[in-house]
């Protein structure tokens, strides 16, 4: 007989006693925490439970306030973890006809190496490969179909269900990132969505992108679960790269108890009729615009599946800050991406990212704002303006700029068009205070494929790659531009989030390796290969200034410097060859005795001509 430890017996006691009469959310604390405050959500398992009497009996936590809900089955307590606490399983007592039922809450030691092994932040220093685990990659055949779950369907040939890649899939191309130059994963959700197929448009569609949250404290089980994504965080910082986890507070699925079973109806925005939002961010900074608006544009709904969660119900913001905090704290991960930042209520926002700070300092947040102006897209950061509203948030991602790249690589030289808009774009910086915090890209899971939009140009991809890694901001990748994926959103996103050739069993071809890749999907894997890891080892793109000219025929020239480097960025658009003249951006170039070409180390006179509808990024001496 195998031996069992305390720690195995006492989860196995926790486990099995929760599991016999209540739910308590958040499933456990740390000791030595600063949110040490913490709300427990207790969920019982009939209409009443919220009459039973309450006792806490453990050295150092004190039961300081129960509330009841209008849902019977809820109750709310408010623990206080003091420094004399030690790590264990608190005993909280639920009492009723002089019944006592004992339900344990585990209390666990912290994580160490706050900053440096986990909770590192993700920042200009880093690039960011964005990954959809269920497209990636199945490393665990074992956990394709979970019994118990409303969906069980696994169809690779159908776009719009689940595939089958795992977090396992993730961890066996460890190696192929450090290759690639990535410091840093941000995958789509891995929390638990058991939600049954959705009727939409495009037909009955699965959660298998992660956005549908029933269960925030369980990782998905079709990702392999708690373990699996433990495993992966830990591997992942072994090789070096951090890992981004990504946040919904705006909604839940219509699986999640907080629609179909909630304490209280305002956990939820209700309305009379489904109310849609109106997606204009506009409504809440504008100041000549109206309550009903932004009402709407906050508190309507996603889509009809997707309940609107109010976070200005003091315990539902409560629940979701606690979410946060624990999520570092139990993953170990390094960093945020929000979704859908600017449905949520604006006071809520700054109160989960001022937590998250001031108990991991270095931790990095990015809020997802689809914002049609740059003023749009600041305002939800810090900014320099004027508004109502001030955002603590650090960085965006920010979506006028990947706008304004795109326009660049398209569309033809005018007075705002192509890289007018965007030299434009980018001397709107000063709404920012820090515009080297927001994540920059060309597409997403939510976007048609880079390549496909430029084209299939590789003349284009090249200058779209010197853009995405000499531009200031966090450089993000969607998975397989790497290996030129390419396709548009029809009929539906599925096609835009396809299967990495590859990572699954039969795959007729594995884009992996340098052998299954024909010679342009290894010519993009290379330039982009070379670009990123010489952006690792070079400061003045990481952290340096950025400075640009105003274009001219086409031709738009920046450069990144610092105090002991400086990288000249040229983009000639133009449909015939330009001339440069370093002496004509003296500013930067008075001094340079050298100028090489960081692709293929070729040096570069004091005047030489650009060909039409290429780019350069050079090293000056």
């Amino acid at each position: 007989m195998k031996k069992i430890s305390l720690s195995g017996i006492m989860l196995l006691l926790f486990m099995a006693v929760n599991a016999q009469y209540a739910s308590l959310y958040p499933s456990g604390w740390f000791i030595g925490m600063k949110w040490n405050k913490v709300q427990v959500i207790v969920k019982g398992e009939y209409n009443g439970f919220n009459k039973e009497k309450v006792r806490v009996t453990y050295p150092g936590v004190q039961l300081q306030k129960v509330y009841q809900f209008e849902n019977g089955k809820y109750l709310a307590l408010d623990l206080l973890i003091t420094d004399q606490a030690k790590p264990g399983l608190v005993n909280i007592e639920f009492i009723q006809n002089n019944k006592v039922h004992a339900v344990q809450w585990p209390l666990k030691v912290r994580r160490s190496g706050s900053g440096k092994e986990f909770a590192q932040g993700v920042t200009a220093k880093d690039f960011i490969y964005l990954i959809m685990p269920d497209r990636f990659s199945n490393g665990d055949r074992s956990n394709d179909q979970v019994a118990g779950y409303r969906d069980t369907v696994l169809n690779r040939k159908n776009p719009i269900v689940r595939h089958g890649g795992d977090l396992q899939g993730i961890i066996n191309h460890l190696d192929y990132f450090k290759e690639l130059g990535v410091t840093a994963l941000w995958l789509t959700p891995v929390l638990e969505n058991d939600m049954p197929l959705q009727l939409e448009q495009v037909g009955k569609m699965a959660g298998y992108h992660g956005y549908w949250f029933t269960n925030h404290y369980a990782v998905d089980k079709r990702m392999g679960g708690d373990a699996a994504y433990k495993k992966l965080v830990d591997a992942a910082h072994a090789k070096g790269i951090k890992i981004i986890q990504d946040a919904v507070y705006n909604h839940v699925g219509i699986e999640h108890w907080f629609y179909k079973d909630a304490p209280s109806k305002d956990w939820i925005n209700q309305w009379k009729n489904y109310t849609n939002t109106n997606h204009r961010d506009e409504a809440i900074f504008d100041p000549n615009g109206n309550t009903a608006d932004k009402k709407i544009m906050l508190d309507g709904w996603f889509v009809p599946n997707l309940p609107d969660v109010n976070q200005r119900n003091p315990f539902v913001a409560n629940f979701l800050i606690q979410h946060a905090l624990w999520s570092v704290e139990e993953y170990g991960i390094d960093g945020w991406r929000v979704d859908t930042y600017k449905y949520c209520d604006e006071a809520f926002l700054n109160r989960v990212n001022a937590a998250l700070e001031k108990e991991y300092p270095l931790i990095t947040i990015f809020g997802e704002a689809v914002a049609n102006t740059v003023v749009g897209s600041a305002y939800y950061t810090q900014n320099t303006m004027r508004a109502a509203f001030k955002h603590n948030l650090p960085g965006t991602t920010d979506f006028p700029l990947s706008y304004a790249m795109t326009d660049a690589l398209n569309n033809l030289f005018g007075w705002t068009d192509g890289v007018n808009k965007l030299y434009m774009t980018l001397a709107q910086d000063l709404l920012y205070k820090a515009p080297e915090k927001n994540c920059i890209f060309f597409d997403n899971h939510d976007m048609e494929r880079f390549v496909s939009v430029i084209g299939e140009d590789m003349g284009k991809y090249k200058m779209g790659m010197n853009l995405l890694f000499t531009l200031r901001g966090i450089p993000q990748l969607y998975y397989g531009t790497e290996v030129w994926m390419k396709n548009f959103k029809n009929p539906n996103d599925g096609m835009v989030r396809l299967d990495f050739p590859g990572g699954f069993d039969g795959d007729p071809e594995n884009k992996f390796i340098a052998s299954g890749r024909n010679s342009t999907e290894q010519e993009a894997f290379e330039y982009v290969k070379k670009l990123a890891n010489f952006r690792k080892n070079n400061k003045a793109l990481q952290t340096g200034k950025l400075m640009q000219w105003l274009p001219q025929n086409g031709l738009y020239v920046y450069f990144r410097y610092d105090k002991e480097q400086t990288i000249m960025c040229i983009f000639n658009t133009a449909d015939t060859e330009n001339k440069i003249s370093l002496s004509n951006y003296a500013e930067r170039t008075a001094n340079v005795k050298t100028a090489t070409n960081i692709l293929n180390n070729q040096q570069v006179g004091n005047e030489f001509t650009v060909g039409a509808k290429t780019s350069l990024v050079l090293l000056l001496q």
